[in-house]
């Protein structure tokens, strides 16, 4: 019975998990180290949320390190505002760095006595080549590259204009260090790749000190190695760069090189994350920032109303793969409506008001019904609604002249007010331009919700609001701001926006709502999840994002 336990267990590990357990079985390693390395160039999207678990979650599985670890070696495109962020975006997903917080400019001193070290061997070379140069000289999938006319330089020229190019006696592009590797390498990546280059760019962190900077495949594993990284996890566009990974730490010869392992990325159909899609969406003021709802950034969703814990659980039913694939975003929505059903309140919402009065109410009387907070869950205890002889209702519960199987209120028509009494529509008046503005009916006192009352049914139940005490609020409703099987970009070159992208509406709301605060979320019945706006809400101008509707088309897989 125990031997078919462990057989369970091991089957049901991750083929990353299963490399670490051998890795640890054969002596290669004692304490397990991850690290999530962001560039600071941008905002993280749930993408990186993916790679953020996986990294954090492995740690935690073996007891072991997580490094935090900013890759900031390209200033032109680096700001502290994007350092910060994701600082916040990562604590707010749980996962924990504690003190090792770490940048790769911490280790420039060391990256270049790298480059130096490999210009020794004679790994290494500087190179005159123009990039256009360097391109046509690099060969293509099905032919060799060719040599650089300077790859032949002797080792003490190459230190010399190293040290010229350190010195900023160059401009930029004008010279490059190359390793020496393989130009006729089936590897593209192994054809002598660029290590440093020339960039007179002022660094957000040391400032003018250095005019040359690491290319990203020669410092990520200096970076790994100098951390005592074991496993580092990566996705699948880095599989071709791994022989040059493992070939700069074999050749710098550190004593317990790291051990890349790419997986599949996490692809969700019709949104945008790529970086410079979203830029463009902030620099062209077509969203309000990076954190703008209708994004997928990770700040995006924190200000919609995700949680930690739905991005945590989408992460987990996405699985780790060795192979691309895309998730329905209808996914993400299923794992936010789960995790907020049982935990968030059921208030009473009326998104596009029409007054309905109760004629036969006694005028001034309110009364005060005690309603369940969440039918589901007890625990969230109950609330008080003022009800009264004014009303808003929502004007979609309302038709002069219905179809068949329209359940709500019409002339002659029977439906209950929620947690209410049963009301009959006797007439409406309209103004001017034809619309109903104004509801009458007539309730019946006998027929209070709770009572007992068994003596007729109505097939429909609406929602509404007191008008007296209502609360005026703005909700905002999303769509998807580009579908993307379309294309992002329209033949003009304009991005394929979605027009009805963002709804916006007064409303009014229950007076329980009143004290909502920033991030603060609840379920508006029959409209979805609402979460208050932390950026634009305020106490006496409520602002609610809809975090998703009620309705889902997305079914979980059976599982075997």
């Amino acid at each position: 019975m125990e031997d078919t336990k462990m057989e369970k267990e091991v089957v049901s590990k991750n083929f990353i998990e299963q490399i670490i357990d051998k890795d640890i079985e054969e002596g290669k390693c004692e304490t397990v180290c991850t690290r999530f390395p962001p560039e600071p160039n941008g905002y993280l999207h749930v993408g990186h949320a993916k790679s953020i678990l996986l990294n954090y979650g492995l740690a935690q599985k073996y007891h072991g390190k997580f490094n935090m670890r900013f890759d900031d070696t390209n200033p032109t495109k680096e700001k502290e505002e994007f350092v910060e962020s994701i600082k916040a975006d990562i604590k707010w997903l749980g996962a924990d760095w504690e003190d090792r917080l770490f940048f790769a400019s911490d280790y420039f001193d060391q990256m270049y006595e790298a480059a130096v070290k490999l210009i020794k061997k004679g790994k290494a070379y500087v190179c005159d080549l123009s990039p256009e140069e360097i391109r046509e000289y690099r060969g293509t999938l099905t032919e060799p590259g060719k040599e650089s006319p300077y790859r032949g330089r002797s080792v003490e020229e190459n230190l010399e204009l190293f040290r010229n190019m350190k010195d900023g006696k160059y401009q930029d592009g004008e010279k490059v260090l190359r390793a020496k590797i393989d130009m006729a390498s089936p590897n593209i990546n192994m054809r002598d790749p660029i290590i440093y280059r020339v960039a007179h760019m002022t660094h957000h962190r040391t400032g003018d000190k250095w005019c040359i900077y690491p290319m990203y495949d020669f410092a990520h594993p200096i970076e790994d190695a100098i951390e005592g990284i074991t496993h580092s996890i990566c996705t699948l566009e880095f599989e071709d760069h791994r022989p040059l990974y493992d070939w700069v730490v074999r050749e710098l010869e550190y004593p317990h090189p790291p051990k890349q392992i790419e997986f599949a990325k996490l692809y969700l159909t019709n949104v945008v994350t790529g970086k410079r899609y979203i830029k463009r969406l902030v620099e062209e003021g077509i969203v309000d920032g990076w954190d703008d709802p209708r994004l997928v950034s990770i700040a995006a969703l924190k200000r919609r109303g995700f949680t930690p814990e739905s991005i945590k659980n989408f992460v987990e039913l996405c699985g780790v793969s060795k192979s691309n694939s895309s998730v329905d975003y209808a996914m993400l929505e299923y794992c936010i409506r789960e995790d907020l059903k049982l935990k968030k309140p059921r208030m009473m919402a009326v998104l596009d008001p029409i007054k309905l009065i109760i004629d036969n109410y006694p005028e001034g009387q309110v009364e005060d019904l005690d309603v369940e907070n969440n039918l589901e869950n007890e625990e969230l205890g109950k609330r008080t609604v003022p009800f009264c002889r004014e009303l808003y209702i929502d004007r979609e519960d309302f038709m002069e002249n219905p179809p068949k199987k329209y359940f709500r209120l019409f002339p002659g028509n029977e439906v209950r007010l929620m947690h209410a009494y049963f009301v009959k529509c006797e007439s409406f008046v309209k103004d001017e331009n034809g619309n109903v503005t104004e509801i009458h009916c007539t309730y019946d006192p006998e027929t209070k919700c709770g009572s007992g009352f068994t003596g007729r049914k109505v097939k429909g139940t609406i929602h509404w609001v007191a008008a007296p005490t209502a609360v005026e609020a703005e909700v905002r409703l999303y769509e998807n701001i580009i579908d993307e099987e379309k294309g992002v970009y329209n033949e003009d070159g304009s991005l394929n926006l979605n027009p009805n992208s963002l709804t916006v509406r007064k409303c009014y709301v229950e007076p329980a709502l009143k004290e909502a605060k920033a991030y603060d979320s609840f379920q508006f019945v029959r409209q979805g999840y609402f979460c208050v706006d932390a950026r634009d809400s305020r106490p006496d101008a409520l602002v609610f994002n809809r975090i998703v509707s009620l309705k889902s088309s997305f079914k979980l897989p059976k599982q075997d």
